[in-house]
């Protein structure tokens, strides 16, 4: 039975269900995919809409991340950011800065612990506007093998609103790139509606 029978029986018993479609591309191959472009593109009605996709596109190719890590993950990070066959510093990523004042993203790169939890939040808090933060790997995504640890924040979610998440105990560089790359698609939709998704 097909969307239109189902939407007729349903309207015949009185209650109607009206469902959007999402279009769904799905990559056939590798040589078709490409790295942080799942979704469909962005549809620019106005002439403001053009300049808040400018911005956008100027904010997603200059990420600065905030230069901190917690734990294993970390060394994942700093091999993405300053091996050679990795080199972040083509997505516009290598300045990780020092102070929380000068980036605009946040990479929570291990366990976050009870005690660093206020930390991480007042860091985050200093970080100036816009701001975004990616989670690494699974101690920061959800607590990872310590998640029956009373000393363990079940997730950085809990005291951050994640954009990204990056899963892997530890993930690869090529996964921190694949999430730096999904972020900037984000950032570049940014108040901004998708083609087929009215």
């Amino acid at each position: 039975m097909n969307n239109p029978e189902r939407a007729n029986q349903q309207a015949d018993n009185g209650t109607t269900t009206v469902r959007k479609r999402v279009p769904l591309s799905m990559a056939r191959g590798p040589s078709e995919y490409l790295p942080g472009e799942q979704d469909g593109p962005v549809q620019l009605a106005s002439f403001a809409d053009m300049l808040t996709w400018a911005q956008n596109w100027a904010r997603s190719r200059s990420v600065w991340p905030l230069g901190f890590g917690l734990a294993c993950c970390a060394i994942e990070m700093m091999t993405a950011a300053s091996a050679a066959q990795y080199d972040i510093s083509r997505f516009g990523s290598e300045v990780f800065r020092s102070s929380p004042r000068q980036a605009d993203l946040m990479i929570v790169a291990g366990t976050v612990s009870v005690k660093m939890g206020p930390r991480v939040r007042l860091l985050w808090e200093q970080m100036p506007d816009p701001k975004w933060v990616l989670s690494m790997g699974q101690c920061a995504n959800s607590a990872g093998e310590f998640y029956d640890s009373y000393y363990t924040v079940q997730g950085v979610d809990t005291i951050l609103p994640v954009d990204v998440y990056v899963p892997g105990c530890p993930p690869r560089p090529e996964q921190l790139i694949e999430g730096l790359l999904k972020l900037r698609e984000k950032i570049l939709k940014q108040g901004l509606s998708v083609q087929g998704m009215e």
